[in-house]
């Protein structure tokens, strides 16, 4: 297995204040939270913030401590919703039937979480949807984790089939734990523990069930965008032009500022401008570069109004974006539009 760098910062900051909000903490308690992750309270609180796996990882074991509650991986598993994951997230809930929902997890978790991968391997009837870690775990952690990500799997799943997908076994590499009773409360199909891998089985006629709320424009918007992101993040992952692409990624169009962007990798704004020079751009142009993909594909591939594409990518005024957009192709977004079909 390939181990992840455990000093790259990439997971958003928004999973660990969840994680705040289920343990009811007060301003004054962050400190706690944050114990040893060399993170401060406005750094959490800043929605532009990335963590590396290992402080994701120390501000759970902070958690559980705090918690003093063994079953903490399923309370926070349930508060882990489709919408926190971003334009991950409004893939899967998009994608037309749950195969290409799981495949969807399965390309782009390292936009969002690089602490593990999926595979996905048919056995006869079934599907077999494999969880595993990319960085060493003790036993606490990786019995947590696990809850979390099964959890997820089918808040997922009951979204897309329509009801609760309780034809599905869920296997534990963890021993049955003293609490074993409460996963019912959150996963409703059989359970198994000690086993091999951890790991969902799905019978395959339930993986090619219609996602009645399935939306072709919105899941074609969606993988453009994740595919934008995991592109960025194949890059040179210790640049900073890498992680300024993040931070403007895993954020709605257009509102991280350069100083935030200083501030979240412990640089002032003029480090940050200098670091970006010396390879060969600028915050600026980073920001151009993003902003005009995305505009790009909104008019190839959508039917929505210019003044709607405006507003989605957080121009006030359509009258900015438009002098932005001839600015970005020399040509206005109608003549791109007439020419792209």
């Amino acid at each position: 297995m390939q181990f992840i760098d455990p000093g790259m910062a990439c997971i958003p900051s928004n999973y660990s204040r969840l994680i705040a909000r289920e343990l009811c903490l007060q301003a004054r308690d962050i400190p706690n939270l944050l114990a040893r992750t060399q993170l401060s309270v406005d750094q959490l609180l800043q929605e532009d913030t990335l963590l590396s796996p290992r402080q994701q990882l120390e501000i759970l074991k902070n958690a559980l401590r705090t918690a003093d509650d063994d079953a903490f991986g399923l309370r926070v598993g349930q508060r882990l919703t489709s919408p926190t994951h971003g334009a991950m997230g409004f893939l899967v809930n998009s994608s037309p039937d749950l195969l290409t929902a799981l495949k969807a997890f399965q390309a782009f978790i390292p936009t969002r979480m690089n602490l593990g991968r999926l595979e996905l391997a048919t056995r006869g009837d079934w599907l077999e949807v494999k969880l595993i870690f990319g960085v060493p775990l003790t036993g606490e952690l990786e019995r947590v984790l696990s809850e979390i990500a099964v959890i997820i799997f089918f808040d997922s799943a009951e979204f897309i089939v329509g009801r609760p997908v309780d034809e599905v076994i869920s296997c534990f590499t963890h021993p049955a734990p003293p609490y074993r009773e409460r996963y019912a409360d959150h996963i409703p199909g059989p359970i198994e523990f000690d086993a091999p891998m951890t790991l969902v089985k799905i019978p395959l006629a339930l993986c090619k069930v219609p996602n009645a709320s399935a939306n072709h424009e919105n899941y074609m918007m969606a993988l453009q965008q994740c595919q934008a992101m995991l592109a960025q993040l194949q890059e040179d992952k210790t640049s900073c032009k890498y992680q300024v692409q993040k931070m403007m990624l895993s954020q709605p169009p257009g509102l991280v500022s350069e100083e935030e962007a200083g501030a979240a990798l412990f640089m002032s704004k003029r480090t940050l401008a200098r670091r970006l020079k010396q390879e060969g751009t600028s915050f600026r142009q980073i920001r151009d570069d993003i902003l005009s993909q995305q505009a790009a594909r909104y008019l190839r591939d959508s039917q929505m109004s210019v003044d709607a594409i405006a507003e989605l990518m957080n121009y006030h005024d359509s009258a900015n974006f438009r002098r932005a957009f001839k600015r970005w192709f020399n040509q206005t977004p109608d003549q791109y539009r007439r020419e792209a079909v």
